[in-house]
C-alpha cells in the first residue's frame, strides 16, 4: 500500500468520523454531550482539513471550480423566497 492510498484511506476515515460526531451533537440530550461532540467534530474537521490540504500539494487530491452560471444557479435555486 503506497502513501497515496493510505492518505484517501486516513480521509475517508475522518470525513466518517465527522458523520458520526455531527450526528451525536445533534442528538445529544445535554449541553455538555453536545460540547463533548462538538469540540471532537471540530477535531475531526481540523484533521481532514490537514490531510485535504497535503493531498493537494502532492497532487493526489483534484478539484475542478464550477464556472460561474452554475455557482449562480445552485445559489438562487437553494435562496428562500420569502
Amino acid at each position: 500500500m503506497d502513501d497515496k492510498c493510505i492518505m484517501e484511506g486516513l480521509l475517508l476515515d475522518a470525513k466518517g468520523v465527522c458523520d458520526l460526531y455531527m450526528h451525536g451533537a445533534i442528538e445529544s440530550s445535554t449541553a455538555k454531550v453536545r460540547q463533548t461532540f462538538s469540540a471532537a467534530f471540530d477535531d475531526a474537521l481540523s484533521m481532514g482539513d490537514t490531510l485535504y490540504q497535503q493531498m493537494t500539494r502532492k497532487g493526489w487530491y483534484q478539484t475542478d471550480s464550477a464556472p460561474e452560471q452554475k455557482r449562480q444557479q445552485t445559489k438562487q435555486k437553494f435562496t428562500p423566497t420569502c
